[in-house]
């Protein structure tokens, strides 16, 4: 069992690249609005009752890709680096994959932000993300959440074997997936 966890800012690229990925690889995609968009029918992700429930559908998809017989599964992931309590949901993520025997592999995207910000609207991410159709709103969001969270790590931070952080700010999703593929042997 393979867990690649990408991870950086918004709009960054991380669910695109995880759709290539899935294209060149067995493993299976499951980024993270695909819990936002559907309990926020519902709740809102920024209220207690809409967090806990897309914390409850995550943990129940690891619990049983983890003992499947899938080859793996890619996660998409906004970490902010300044808080304890995501080091601690990785760590927890993590440790149901390498509890049944599987490997963790990371993969930190960075680009610019102006990159980022004509990501933001691009059809492909306003088709799954729903949530993001307010481009206004998603755009104050992408700004405001980069201000007061540091979303890619300082040089050196993250100590695991099975770590790449790539700028791709001029690679295209197909590039960064062929990267990955070929370093981590997927």
């Amino acid at each position: 069992m393979k867990f690649i966890i990408i991870f950086g800012p918004q709009a960054v690229g991380k669910m695109t690249v995880g759709h290539e990925l899935e294209k060149i690889t067995e493993l299976k995609l499951f980024h993270n609005h695909m819990t936002i968009e559907l309990v926020s029918p519902f709740f809102n992700y920024g209220t207690a009752a809409g967090k806990r429930l897309v914390g409850l559908f995550r943990r129940e998809i690891f619990e049983e890709v983890a003992k499947s017989d899938l080859e793996g599964l890619i996660f998409t992931y906004v970490w902010a680096f300044d808080l304890k309590a995501d080091w601690d949901y990785v760590n927890k993520i993590c440790d149901i994959f390498e509890s049944k025997g599987g490997v963790v592999y990371f993969v930190e995207l960075e680009a610019n932000l102006e990159e980022r910000l004509e990501r933001n609207k691009t059809p492909h991410r306003l088709n799954h993300k729903p949530t993001k159709r307010n481009i206004e709103r998603s755009e104050h969001d992408l700004r405001s959440t980069m201000e007061k969270y540091r979303l890619n790590s300082y040089d050196g931070e993250i100590h695991k074997e099975n770590y790449i952080k790539i700028n791709n700010t001029e690679l295209s999703p197909e590039e960064v997936a062929v990267i990955i593929k070929e370093k981590f042997h997927l």
